[in-house]
């Protein structure tokens, strides 16, 4: 830690600590998002709630990453990690395959990965909500501050990633309030009510089926309330979530079971669970379009893993969409957003700047404590000689010019070293930053 043996002594000399990357950890980002992966494969990779930290516990224990930070959300599934230096990005989707059951080679060409700035600067834009299907939704800073509280549960996170969720949540906070990306709130929520206001004249003459009972469907439920939809109907899993948000709107509540009995009365049909397996079938839904004797029904599938079958679209009268689907109707709110977008922009760029500075001065701050250490342990070797000295009857001057004289020696052993070096190799620049560094002021000296 900083004292070398010289090989011609048997005495230590104290080594200028060398400033390198392993004082922090890598930081390293592989996801897949809208971008870059059609839904039935982000529905394969997505993280069910309940299996989080389960999933966490496992790739840190398999020494793919030191820490660890899984965002899954219905648009993209992204681990964020501090590994090794020289660990592999193939390391990490490997075991995300391994995870999922999916062939690596089939998974990596839908995969990206970010390394260090790049990943400081991809996790602000997504908390930022620059990186959403919609431009500056605000539901996604929630979903990542989820995901670093169920990490921090896990005992998966540490200082590296602590750090940089930190001043993350700091960055997008200053997004929101310093720019206007969070004016005229849009989300997923909002696309899918548009899309209906679409497809009916009015739909103030329709009945909603709305299927979960989480943040999306409240906002859904919502948005249909302000454009004065005639009905909303709750189906969630359990009845009293559902009772619970049916109440604050005005709507009514029934279990997913009860789901085949309202369908037919429903003409807008939207789902967003994480049930792991489909809750409507082409078969339900065939029965339901019978009923209502072809009267056009549409549904919204906003969940990942899905919650309508895909042969849904194959009924007749039955107009199936997913979240992919829904990129036309945000376009409109993404042009409107692109000046608030740049303007966020400026501010990431800060924010990464500022994140680098404050690694670079916790490295020095290392370096420091590194240094200190190492001369604090031989000052204590050079005081325990001279006691020894002083015990054995030598004189306190003797003792006091041989503890002087042996740590000059020391401490000057490796600067000198590095003199010689840098002299042989006529490396000026080094030269200079050395007398910089030891204090020589070389005008005097010559």
């Amino acid at each position: 830690k900083g004292l070398y043996w010289n090989a011609y002594s048997s005495y230590p000399c104290l080594e200028i600590p060398i400033l390198e990357k392993s004082f922090l950890m890598p930081l390293i980002t592989v996801g897949v998002n809208h971008k870059t992966a059609p839904v039935a494969i982000r529905e394969r990779v997505a993280f069910a709630p309940e299996k989080m930290v389960e999933a966490l516990s496992s790739l840190v224990s398999a020494k793919k990453a030191n820490e660890a930070v899984i965002v899954s959300t219905c648009n993209r599934t992204e681990l964020y990690c501090s590994i090794d230096e020289g660990s592999d990005v193939d390391e990490i989707i490997r075991w995300l395959g391994h995870y999922h059951q999916l062939d690596f080679a089939d998974l990596k060409q839908y995969c990206y990965a970010h390394l260090n700035d790049d990943s400081v600067r991809h996790i602000m834009r997504v908390a930022s909500g620059l990186d959403s299907l919609i431009l500056g939704e605000p539901q996604i800073l929630g979903q990542v501050k989820s995901a670093y509280a169920v990490s921090q549960e896990g005992a998966c996170i540490g200082p590296d990633l602590q750090s940089l969720f930190q001043r993350t949540f700091s960055i997008a906070k200053r997004v929101r309030t310093d720019t206007a990306i969070g004016e005229n709130p849009v989300s997923i929520a909002f696309a899918a009510v548009s899309l209906a206001q679409r497809i009916f004249a009015d739909i103030r003459k329709n009945t909603a089926l709305l299927i979960g009972a989480g943040q999306t469907i409240e906002l859904v439920a919502r948005h249909l309330k302000e454009q004065g939809v005639k009905r909303i109907v709750v189906a969630n899993r359990t009845l009293a979530r559902a009772e619970t948000l049916a109440n604050d709107l005005g709507a009514e509540a029934i279990m997913l079971g009860d789901i085949g009995d309202y369908l037919a009365q429903a003409d807008i049909v939207i789902s967003s669970t994480a049930s792991q397996l489909p809750i409507i079938g082409k078969g339900m839904v065939e029965r339901a379009t019978s009923k209502r004797r072809h009267n056009p029904m549409l549904l919204i599938d906003i969940a990942v893993p899905r919650d309508i079958e895909p042969e849904v679209e194959d009924v007749n009268d039955a107009y199936l969409y997913t979240v992919d689907d829904l990129h036309s109707v945000i376009e409109e709110n993404v042009r409107a957003r692109q000046d608030a977008a740049k303007a966020a922009e400026l501010i990431i760029e800060e924010g990464v700047d500022s994140y680098r500075r404050t690694i670079e001065s916790r490295k020095m701050s290392d370096l420091i404590v590194t240094y200190r250490h190492s001369a604090e342990e031989l000052k204590g070797i050079e005081l325990a000689k001279a006691m020894k000295s002083l015990e054995s009857g030598q004189s306190p001057e003797q003792v006091l010019n041989k503890l002087a004289h042996g740590l000059m020696n020391k401490l000057i052993h490796a600067p000198t070293r590095y003199l010689r070096e840098a002299g042989a190799e006529s490396d000026q620049h080094g030269l200079t930053i050395a007398a910089t560094v030891l204090g020589i002021n070389e005008d005097k000296d010559n």
